[in-house]
């Protein structure tokens, strides 16, 4: 049933984050990304780095995943949530100081924080709207247990945070820090395996798509050159057979003999004799 309350957890986790800015200096606390350290720098809500939450009594960088923590008597660094190093903090009045320690709160000097006794404005530290980040803590108690519990819920006290029925301290720690240790690696590798099986195959359709597309340029252009060699064999056997079927040529007539006239008319006859078909008489006669 762990799975039930860790769900709307990790929805709720990206809305908490926040700014840690020091009121005197207007810088705001930052995670080294390379080491435990911590900066001051100028503002910028778009880095993880300086994005911050609080989960029960203990405030995680986003960027680094790890917990502010004392070590020794007046450093402050960043750790790992589930280490042994003091990782939770009282908060009041704008004043962070650590729980189960001497009375010290979190100071900026200049460039990087420390505990000290202090109390002015190096130690009071606000978020982006110039707000106490105490009340984001205020305001994270609020609807933090409501995700974590059942219907089914009995009040308990625990600073002030509610524990859900049939749940202790511990159980609740374990849940609060399981995304934290949870190792993203299967998933990524996961992701990382189906682009690349994704980027093969669309290799190898384009492969196919080229070789293709080739052998049907090849059988176009070889089509185009049959064609016109088609066309005038096809022009030659229709001329053929138009000289098969064109009918014979008249007989040329012979020509007129000398004696003929011009006018008389002559007949040819079977035999081959030729005779003239009037006569004529001579003015004479008539």
């Amino acid at each position: 049933m762990k799975i039930f309350w860790i769900i709307p957890f990790f929805l709720l986790q990206d809305t908490e984050a926040f700014l840690i800015k020091n009121a005197k200096f207007n810088l705001c606390l930052q995670a080294s990304p390379i080491n435990r350290n911590l900066l001051l720098e100028n503002c910028n809500p778009e880095s993880d780095f300086q994005d911050w939450s609080w989960q029960g009594d203990s405030l995680v960088n986003h960027g680094t995943q790890s917990c502010l923590s004392v070590s020794g008597a007046d450093r402050v660094q960043t750790s790992l949530c589930a280490s042994t190093a003091y990782t939770s903090w009282d908060c009041s009045n704008s004043l962070l100081s650590p729980l189960g320690t001497s009375q010290s709160y979190l100071v900026a000097n200049r460039k990087e924080v420390a505990l000290s006794d202090v109390r002015g404005l190096k130690a009071q530290w606000q978020d982006a709207a110039d707000r106490s980040v105490c009340e984001e803590k205020t305001g994270h108690d609020r609807y933090f247990p409501a995700a974590l519990t059942s219907p089914q819920v009995q009040e308990q006290t625990a600073g002030n945070a509610t524990l859900p029925l049939g749940m202790d301290q511990q159980q609740l720690e374990e849940l609060l820090w399981f995304f934290r240790t949870e190792d993203p690696s299967t998933w990524n590798y996961s992701v990382f395996a189906l682009s690349l099986a994704t980027f093969i195959l669309g290799l190898v359709l384009l492969t196919i798509n080229i070789v293709r597309n080739r052998k049907r340029k090849t059988l176009v252009s070889r089509n185009a050159g049959q064609t016109p060699q088609q066309a005038e064999l096809d022009a030659k056997k229709a001329l053929i057979s138009v000289q098969e079927h064109r009918p014979a040529e008249p007989q040329k007539q012979e020509p007129v003999t000398p004696d003929q006239k011009a006018g008389e008319v002559v007949v040819q006859w079977k035999d081959g004799t030729v005779t003239s078909l009037y006569t004529d008489s001579s003015e004479e006669a008539i």
